[in-house]
C-alpha cells in the first residue's frame, strides 16, 4: 500500500467504528471481546471486514484491553492473544487497510513501569511487522514517551498516534487538560499525530479541537456516538448514525487528518461518514487563537507573597461548624485575624465526619472579614465534576489558596451507609488545578499540599513530595512537629525539597487530649512521654505546658519552615491568641 504519510499528504485517513461496543451487540457469548481472538476469531475477521467495506481505510487490531493484569500474570496467554490479533487484522485487510496497533490504557504505578508492561506488546507487534500504532483512550501520558521513543530506535519510519480521553470540559479522569497532553506529545518529537477519542460525543469533540495547536503533528479524532444509557443492565449508544456523521462534518471542517468512531459506533456510522467525506478537500487547519483569559486584574495573594518575601507567615486551622451556626466560627476567625495570623485554614470533613463545607465556609471569611483562607479540599468525598465545580465558585469568590489532600479514611463502623469516592489522588488533584490555573483562572490559586513529617517511611513521603511539586504544589503544610524524628524529618525535607514549608504545631490541651490523637488521629505522632507531662494537671496548667512545648518547637524548627502551620484543638481560641502572639515572639527574636 502507498506510505501512510504520502496518503495523509493528500487524505483525511478513515479509521474503523468501535469493536468492542460491536461485538457486544452481535454475542453475548461471554468470551470477552480480546480473548475472541483465539476463541472466536471469525467474528473478529467478519467485523473488522464489515468496517472495511463500510470505507474504513485503517483498522486497529483488537488488542485494546490486553494489559497483564487482564490475563492474571500469564505471558504466554497475553502473546497469544495479541498475536491472533495482529494476524486477523492483516488477514482482513491485505491491502484494502492500514493495520495500526490498537494500545489502551495500561495502570500501573508510575511513568516507567508503565514503559516496561508497553515494551512486551510493543515488541510483539514490532515481531510480527507492525509499523502503526495507536495509544488509545488515554488519561495520562505515563508511558507514552518512553514507548514512543523505544519504537522509533526500533523502527524509524513508524507512524505513532497519542489519542486521549477526555470529558466535554477538556479534562481527563485523572484531572489532567487535554492541552497540555497535546502540548507534551508535540513537544516530545517522537509522535506523528495526537488527538482525542472516547468519553465526548462528536459535538464536544469539535469544540475541543476547534483551536489546538499540534505543532505540525497529524490531528487525530475518534468520538464516541453521542453518549451512553443504561438500559436492563445494559450500556446502549442512542445517537443515530446520520447524526453522527453530520457532525463529524464540523471535525473536518477544522482541518482534522485523521477520523473514525469509538464506543457506540458501527459500521453504518463509518459507511454514512465515508459518504459524507466523500469528494470533500482537505482542509488547512485553522490559525490557533489563544482562548486564555488575559485580565489584567489579577488578585495579590498576601499569604503567598509574604511566604516569597521569607517573612514567615502564621496559618492557624479552625474546624467548621458541625450545624447551621456559623456565627461563633466568625467570631472566632475574627479574634485569630486580630492576634496576628496571616491566613485561616478551614479542615475538609476532618477524621471523615461531615462538617460545614470548607470552601463556602472560606468564600464567606474572605469576602466578610477580608481576611486571606485555606480551605481543605479532599479526594474522598467528590469527583472531579464536583470538585471543579467547587473550585470554579471558590475562585471567583476571591479564594486565592486550596490545600489538597487524599482524605483521612472512612471508619469502619460508618462504611456501610458512607462511601468514598476517590477519584483521584491528592498529586492528581493537584495537577487538575494546575491546569485550571493555566487555562481558566484570572488569579491563579497557590496549591497547597501535605508533608507526613511523622512518617516511619519518609523516604517515601519525600518521593510524593517531590511528585506534588511537579503537578503544581506550591506549599507544604506539615503534620504536627512533636518529635524528635519529626525535627530529623523535617531536616531531611529542607534540604531535599526546593519547595516552601509551614511548620505544623499542634498544643496538646490535657492528658485525655493528648491519649486521643495518640490513639485515634492519623499523622500525628505523640511519645509517651509528652502524655505523661499532662497526667494530674487542671486545665490552666496543661495550657501552660502546651505553650511551652509549642514555642520550644517553634524555636527549634525556626531555620527549617518558612512559616508556621498552628492548629487549633477542641475550639480553644483563647489559647491560640496566646499562641500566635508566642510565634510572632519567636520570629521578632531570631
Amino acid at each position: 500500500m502507498e506510505n501512510i504519510r504520502d496518503y495523509l499528504n493528500n487524505n483525511v485517513l478513515l479509521f474503523d467504528g468501535a469493536m468492542g461496543t460491536y461485538y457486544d451487540e452481535l454475542t453475548d457469548d461471554g468470551i470477552g471481546c480480546e480473548l475472541a481472538n483465539i476463541k472466536n476469531p471469525e467474528l473478529i475477521k467478519g467485523i473488522h471486514n464489515e468496517y472495511i467495506e463500510a470505507g474504513a481505510k485503517a483498522i486497529l487490531t483488537n488488542t485494546f484491553s490486553v494489559g497483564i493484569d487482564v490475563f492474571n500474570g500469564d505471558r504466554n496467554l497475553q502473546k497469544d492473544v495479541v498475536v491472533a490479533g495482529i494476524d486477523i487484522a492483516n488477514e482482513a485487510a491485505k491491502d484494502r487497510a492500514y493495520v495500526f496497533a490498537d494500545i489502551g490504557p495500561i495502570h500501573t504505578g508510575s511513568n516507567e513501569l508503565a514503559f516496561e508492561e508497553y515494551k512486551v506488546l510493543i515488541d510483539i507487534f514490532l515481531e510480527k511487522g507492525v509499523k502503526n500504532f495507536l495509544f488509545e483512550t488515554r488519561s495520562s501520558t505515563s508511558g507514552m514517551v518512553l514507548s514512543a521513543e523505544y519504537i522509533k530506535e526500533k523502527c524509524s519510519d513508524a507512524f505513532i498516534t497519542a489519542s486521549f480521553a477526555v470529558m466535554p470540559d477538556g479534562y481527563s479522569s485523572e484531572g489532567y487538560q487535554y492541552k497540555a497532553l497535546f502540548t507534551e506529545i508535540t513537544n516530545s518529537g517522537v509522535f506523528d499525530a495526537v488527538g482525542l477519542n472516547c468519553v465526548s460525543g462528536a459535538n464536544h469533540m469539535a469544540k475541543l479541537l476547534k483551536d489546538v495547536d499540534t505543532k505540525g503533528l497529524y490531528l487525530f479524532a475518534k468520538p464516541n456516538a453521542g453518549y451512553p444509557v443504561v438500559r436492563d443492565d445494559r450500556v446502549y449508544y442512542s445517537s443515530l448514525a446520520n447524526y453522527f456523521a453530520n457532525q463529524i462534518e464540523d471535525i473536518l471542517e477544522m482541518g482534522v487528518n485523521i477520523v473514525g468512531g469509538c464506543c457506540g459506533t458501527t459500521p453504518k456510522h463509518i459507511e454514512l461518514l465515508k459518504k459524507s467525506m466523500s469528494g470533500k478537500l482537505i482542509k488547512p487547519r485553522r490559525a490557533v487563537k489563544s482562548e486564555k483569559n488575559t485580565a489584567q486584574n489579577i488578585r495579590v495573594n498576601r499569604f503567598k507573597e509574604k511566604l516569597d518575601l521569607g517573612q514567615k507567615p502564621i496559618a492557624v486551622e479552625l474546624d467548621s461548624p458541625i450545624d447551621t451556626n456559623i456565627t461563633k466560627f466568625i467570631d472566632n476567625a475574627k479574634k485569630i485575624k486580630a492576634a496576628g495570623a496571616d491566613i485561616i485554614t478551614i479542615a475538609d470533613n476532618p477524621i471523615a465526619r461531615a462538617r460545614m463545607d470548607s470552601c463556602l465556609l472560606a468564600c464567606k471569611v474572605r469576602n466578610e472579614l477580608d481576611f486571606d483562607v485555606l480551605p481543605h479540599m479532599t479526594c474522598r468525598d467528590r469527583n472531579v465534576n464536583a470538585s471543579r465545580g467547587l473550585l470554579l465558585g471558590a475562585n471567583a469568590m476571591g479564594v486565592d489558596n486550596v490545600l489538597v489532600i487524599t482524605g483521612d479514611p472512612i471508619p469502619n463502623a460508618q462504611r456501610d451507609e458512607i462511601r468514598s469516592v476517590f477519584e483521584f489522588n491528592s498529586v492528581k488533584f493537584a495537577n487538575f488545578i494546575n491546569s485550571l490555573n493555566n487555562d481558566v483562572f484570572e488569579s491563579p490559586m497557590n496549591i497547597c499540599g501535605a508533608l507526613n513529617v511523622n512518617s516511619r517511611n519518609f523516604s517515601a513521603e519525600l518521593k510524593k513530595a517531590v511528585r506534588k511539586q511537579e503537578n503544581g504544589v506550591k506549599v507544604l503544610f506539615t503534620q504536627p512537629v512533636l518529635t524528635k524524628r519529626a525535627i530529623e524529618n523535617l531536616k531531611i525535607a529542607r534540604e531535599n525539597l526546593d519547595i516552601k514549608i509551614m511548620g505544623g504545631i499542634i498544643p496538646i490541651v490535657s492528658e485525655r487530649n493528648a491519649r486521643y490523637m495518640q490513639s485515634e488521629v492519623n499523622g500525628i505522632y505523640i511519645t509517651d512521654d509528652i502524655v505523661e507531662k499532662y497526667i494530674g494537671k487542671e486545665r490552666e496548667e496543661a495550657e501552660e505546658i502546651a505553650l511551652s512545648m509549642s514555642k520550644e518547637i517553634a524555636n527549634e524548627i525556626y531555620d527549617l519552615v518558612d512559616g508556621y502551620y498552628l492548629i487549633t484543638v477542641l475550639n480553644r481560641v483563647n489559647l491560640m491568641e496566646r499562641l500566635i502572639k508566642t510565634v510572632k515572639k519567636v520570629c521578632d527574636n531570631r
